[in-house]
C-alpha cells in the first residue's frame, strides 16, 4: 500500500474516506477533506490510494459529525459498503482549484523541512492531522523521533512552498497550542 509520502509530489489529494455502511442500500458515510464537504464528489471521478479503483460519487446530504453519505456508482447493497470502509479517494491535483493566499492543500506541506527560525532543521512534515482541536503538523524530527506542532499562524508564521520549507517559532510551540491558522485569519 501506498501512502502520501510515497507518491509523487503534488500528483493526488485525497478527498475523503469511507467511515462506514449507511443503511441497506449501498450508501456509505463519508469524512471528507474538503473546504464544503459536499464536494468529495465535485472534481470528477475519485480513485483508490493505490489508483487500482475509480468510482463515481453521488453525494446525497450531511449526516452530522461533519460527514456526508454518498451513492457510490454500483454499491447497491449493505455488504458491498461495508466492504469499503476505510478507503481513501484520490483525485489527480490538475482538478483541484488553485489555494487561496496562505491556503495549503495539506499534500503540498508533506515532505517539507521544518526549520527554526535560526535556519536550524528541526526535521520534515510528514502528516497534517486535526483530531477536532485544530491542524497539527506531525514532523519526523531529525534525530528520528515523531512530534507534532500545532498549525497554528503563531507557531508557523511562514510557509515557503517554492523553498520547500516551513518556518516554525520554537519558542511559541512551547508556550501555546493556540487556534488553526485558518481560524486566525
Amino acid at each position: 500500500m501506498m501512502n502520501d509520502t510515497d507518491q509523487e509530489p503534488n500528483t493526488r489529494v485525497c478527498v475523503g474516506v469511507v467511515t462506514g455502511a449507511h443503511g441497506l442500500r449501498g450508501l456509505v458515510r463519508v469524512r471528507p477533506f474538503t473546504d464544503v464537504p459536499e464536494d468529495v464528489g465535485a472534481y470528477g471521478p475519485v480513485e483508490a490510494e493505490d489508483g487500482s479503483q475509480s468510482f463515481v460519487l453521488d453525494v446525497r446530504n450531511r449526516t452530522g459529525k461533519g460527514q456526508i453519505l454518498v451513492q457510490i456508482e454500483g454499491v447497491d447493497d449493505r455488504t458491498k459498503a461495508e466492504a469499503l470502509k476505510g478507503l481513501k479517494f484520490f483525485v489527480p491535483r490538475d482538478r483541484l482549484p488553485e489555494a487561496e493566499e496562505d491556503e495549503f492543500y495539506h499534500a503540498d506541506l508533506l515532505g517539507l523541512t521544518i526549520v527554526g527560525q535560526d535556519g536550524a532543521v528541526i526535521g520534515t512534515v510528514r502528516a497534517v492531522q486535526n483530531f477536532g482541536g485544530g491542524d497539527i503538523l506531525e514532523i519526523n524530527e531529525a534525530d528520528g523521533s515523531v512530534s507534532n506542532i500545532p498549525f497554528t499562524l503563531a507557531a508557523v508564521p511562514e510557509i515557503q512552498l517554492s523553498e520547500g520549507r516551513v518556518v516554525v517559532d520554537v519558542a511559541q510551540i512551547l508556550r501555546t497550542g493556540g487556534n488553526t491558522r485558518a481560524q486566525e485569519q
